[in-house]
């Protein structure tokens, strides 16, 4: 049995980012955190697939060639392989919960890709 307080971790970027809660054996668990006008790069995972469960705020994501506009509540499944990009575009933190499984040493492969650059 594992117990983990969130603030007993901390975020990638000191107060944004992701922030692993656990990591394997079987699946990873996070919280992630995006400032207003922040973005995460987009990404995608061989075998993993990606959940994301939001906590506060809204969220724009990007999968494969569609657009999605997500906000308190909702639940996000990301297939592996589907290329995915997030970004906060409205005016408060976005939070949510996160899980990738079945868990994978390093799964993750960065794409270049930047719709608003």
């Amino acid at each position: 049995m594992t117990i983990v307080n969130e603030k007993d971790r901390e975020y990638r970027f000191g107060d944004n980012g992701p922030k692993y809660l656990l990591r394997g054996p079987r699946m990873n668990f996070g919280v992630v955190v995006l400032k207003p006008g922040q973005d995460f790069p987009a990404h995608y995972h061989n075998i993993m697939e990606e959940n994301f469960f939001i906590l506060e705020g809204e969220l724009e994501i990007h999968i494969e060639n569609e657009i999605f506009h997500c906000k308190k509540g909702d639940l996000i499944h990301v297939e592996p392989k589907k290329v995915h990009y997030l970004i906060n575009k409205g005016t408060t933190d976005f939070k949510a919960a996160f899980m990738l499984s079945p868990f994978q040493e390093k799964d993750k492969v960065e794409v270049n890709y930047r719709p608003y650059s």
